[in-house]
């Protein structure tokens, strides 16, 4: 079987390998330093705790971009 990239995966070891590396990604997210929480929805942010300033994470970043953007 060919999937939509053109190569061909007939087994599921690609699925799997893609599937591995997230759940490792997830475990280095877990062990990171402690995050801090965004000052608007309280979600957590990219920034350290120890980060000055006002800490949005990256979705209420977007749109506090896109309000400035377009304030004019």
């Amino acid at each position: 079987m060919v999937d939509e990239c053109g190569a061909g995966a007939a087994d599921g070891t690609a699925a799997a390998s893609v599937i591995g590396a997230a759940e490792a990604a997830k475990g280095a997210e877990a062990a990171g330093p402690p995050f801090a929480e965004c000052v608007l929805c309280r979600a957590a942010t990219e920034y350290p705790e120890s980060h000055r300033g006002i800490t949005l994470c990256p979705v209420c970043e977007w749109q506090e971009a896109q309000r400035t953007a377009c304030s004019g």
